[in-house]
Order: C-alpha cells, then structure tokens, then sequence
C-alpha cells in the first residue's frame, strides 16, 4: 500500500508519511458519521454555536501552529498562513452567530388566507472534497455552515496535504464536537468515488480542477446526490481609462500574487483600456518585481513556491508555448529547475487567441496583459472563456461600473476592489467555474431540505 507523503515544497524535504485509511476503517469512520448525525440534528442550535464559537477559540489558540503546518505542506508563505488561520476563526464566528436567522422557518401567507412554511432540515453526512491551495480555509468554510446546519462532515484533503487534514479533524475535537461529527479521510480518488456510492453519504461539495470536478459531479449525478462545485476560474481584472491607475495597479499585482497566485479567485487575465495601459503596465510590473522572494517561514518574504515541483513544470509548458505562438514575456518567462517547485512570477503581453494564455486557466504567478479600445471590447473579452468565477473592475464612474457588471459572467464583480471570499457575501462561480453557492445565508441553504409544510 503506498503511503501518503507530505512533502516541503521550498526544499523536497519528506516531513511525514502517512498509510491510507484502510477499506475497514472507512467503513467503521463512516457508521460512526452516521450514528452521530441521528443525535446531532437534535441538538439546539444554541449549544451548536457554543461549540463553533469554540472550533474559533482553538483556532486563535494554535495559530502559530496551524500556519507552520500549512507553510511547510504547501509553501505559503508564513504571513499568509496566518491570515488564512484567522480567516478560518472568522467563519466560525460569522456561522455561530447568524446560523439560527438563516435556518428560522420562512413563513407564507397563500392567496386564499392559508398558511405554510418553509423549514430547513440537514441532510446527513455531507462528503467534501478540498484542494491544497487553501488548506485549512475551502475545507472550514464548508465545515462551519455544514455542522451548523445539522449535518456531519467526511473530508477528503488533497493528497499532498495530509498534515492539514488532520490537524484541522483536531480542531473540531478539541472544540469539543462529538465523536464523528467531523472526520478526515486519508484516501485517492478511486476510494473517494466509491465512498460516494455508499447511501449514507448525501452529498458531495468539491473545490477543485475541472477535471476532478466532473468525475465527482458525474458520480454524484448517478447516485441521484446533490452536488456543489466551486472550480477554476480565469477571472478578468478590468481597468477603464478614468480608474485611479496607481491603486488599480498595485492592487493588481497583489491579486495576481497572493497565494503565489495559486488562487481561483486570483486576477490572472489583466484587460486594460489603452489610454491608460502603459502606465498600468508599468507600474503593475514594478510593483511585482519588487517582491521579495524567500522561504515560506522567511518573516519577510511576499512568495515562497509552488505547491508541487509538477505544478511549477505544468504552468511552464503553457507559458513556454504562448510565447512559442506570438506573446511577449515583460517579467520572467524562464524554465524552473527540474524537480523544482520555484517559479520566477511571469508576466505576459502580445497574447494570440490560439494560446494557453488565452484560452486556459494559469494556475500560478502568470498575468497576461490585454489592450483593449474601449469598455464594450473589454466586456467582450472579459466573457470570452469559459470560466466565470470573479470578476474585479476599475472606474470611478459607479454608475457605469454597475451598468457594466450586470454584463460580466461570473458568480461575482467587485468593483474598484480585488475579488475576495467573504463570509457574509455568497461564493461561487458559473460556466465552467462550477456551481452551487457557499459563504453567507445560501451557503448554509445549500445542504439542507427546505421542506414546505402546508398549515390546512
């Protein structure tokens, strides 16, 4: 059986191997889910938040720890480990607080003076399939309106992220959830397929590539289950000629860069009105190049490395071969080392329309540059792919940018802003980008029965 490894990408350095949850052991984790649903949809809601508002506290407590196993699994770096660690309190608290006004039954009044009313009752053990780029927070802003909702969470982490996995089961216990109530899986994608078979799981909420999510979403589909995909994005940060060059292009690099731009939600495809391109251009570049480059636990470093040395050879290929097609490297462009996970941040212009550039999501520190001649052009661009996840756009003309949001596809539009999850606003995308919605009141909805009951 081969073991699951966490590996330090800044330096290859196997920090602990794990062996895969046994066929038996699934089965016994999944009955003991089961038995502890029939107890847990019963009780209070109040004593429920108790325990998330806990889940928060042992969050806060060990953020220190928490962030050190995130950077040194997946090569964030420390800062934002820290920021993802508390991120993840945060959606605790916001579910603690608001769980009980978004799950009080919606009263109706029906024409013919009769009343009905909607109550909203969980479903049952909830299977959630996560990805490494954010390790603790895609798997706690699925967990806290999940468990808050009456329902128990399986997770089934990446599997270079084992580390993550485990510490974050530790959280819910030492909060004090009962036994079963959240458990994580150590398993690939056959196990993960056939555990989606099993009758007790009612639904499956993935993050992650298209690929995997039309496997799930396909074996879900067959099962009769619900389903929620939140998948890739390419998402277009827009810059018309009146915006306020100077913020839209340093918030620009800091959307491109987070994460090491390892982000669905990261800007990646930067579409600016000529007027005003060069000048964005060139501070967009300057401020990248002024990061600073460093180990992931370096106190002082904006980027450490990519997640997997393939993942750096991968995002590569596809900049190698638009710059074979006709565009033009301004920053970087070069080759990693082999069996390296370090990237030298790209950026890209003079972008043909055959290219990977063009057409692909690029999952990693590369922006390309589009010029555009006015507003209608770059809205025609911005939708000319197949994701729709976010969408961020610069104008100090509300109005306008109002107007020309309604036009955008995507699940959201921030305007004069860099796109963002937000506990209190709705997350998710459309297209290829998945759908479903979680965060704020549907994202606890999402997984639960909204039964009418008729009052005769």
């Amino acid at each position: 059986m081969s073991l699951i490894q966490s590996i330090n990408p800044w330096n290859g350095q196997i920090l602990k191997e794990y062996l895969p949850t046994e066929p038996s052991e699934i089965e016994e984790k999944t009955s003991l889910a089961q038995q502890t649903f029939e107890s847990w949809k019963t009780i209070p809601i109040a004593q429920k938040a108790t325990l998330m508002k806990s889940a928060a506290g042992v969050l806060r407590a060990n953020k220190e720890k928490f962030a050190k196993i995130i950077s040194l699994e997946m090569g964030k770096v420390i800062r934002e480990s820290r920021a993802e660690v508390e991120k993840c309190a945060w959606v605790c608290d916001f579910y603690a607080e608001k769980s009980s006004k978004f799950l009080t039954p919606e009263e109706i009044t029906l024409p013919d003076g009769k009343k009905a009313k909607i109550i909203h009752q969980p479903l049952g053990i909830i299977l959630a399939v996560m990805p490494w780029n954010f390790p603790f927070w895609q798997v706690f802003r699925f967990a806290a309106p999940t468990l808050m909702a009456g329902n128990v969470g399986i997770l089934k982490h990446a599997s270079n992220v084992p580390q993550c996995a485990l510490a974050i089961q530790s959280v819910f216990e030492e909060a004090g959830f009962p036994s079963g109530v959240f458990q994580s899986f150590l398993m690939d994608s056959t196990a993960t397929l056939k555990l989606l078979e099993d009758p007790r799981i009612k639904a499956v909420s993935l993050t992650g590539s298209e690929k995997a999510g039309a496997a799930v979403a396909s074996a879900a589909g067959k099962q009769i289950k619900k389903s929620l995909l939140e998948l890739g994005g390419s998402d277009p940060f827009i810059v018309l000629k009146d915006a306020e060059i100077q913020v839209a292009a340093e918030t620009a690099a800091k959307a491109r860069m987070i994460n090491f731009g390892q982000s669905c939600i990261a800007a990646k495809r930067f579409i600016v009105e000529d007027p005003v391109y060069e000048q964005f251009l060139e501070i967009f570049t300057q401020k990248i190049k002024s990061m600073k480059h460093g180990d992931p636990l370096d106190e002082s470093a904006d980027f450490a490395c990519m997640a997997r040395p393939d993942l750096a050879e991968e995002l590569y290929l596809q900049v190698k071969k638009s710059i074979e097609l006709g565009a033009t490297a301004v920053l970087g462009g070069e080759a990693p080392a082999n069996d390296s996970s370090r990237f030298i941040p790209t950026i890209l212009t003079d972008i043909p329309k055959d290219s990977p550039a063009f057409k692909e999501e690029l999952f990693g520190p590369v922006a390309v540059v589009f010029k555009v001649k006015s507003a209608v052009e770059a809205i025609e661009l911005a939708n000319s792919t197949e994701f729709g996840l976010g969408a961020s756009l610069w104008t100090k003309d509300i109005h306008l940018g109002e107007m020309l949001a309604e036009k955008i596809e995507s699940g959201a539009v921030f305007l004069n802003a860099m796109v963002a999850s937000h506990p209190w606003l709705p997350f998710g995308g459309i297209k290829k980008s998945g759908y479903g919605r979680e965060l704020s009141k549907q994202g606890i909805l999402e997984f639960v029965n909204q039964k009418t009951v008729y009052l005769g």
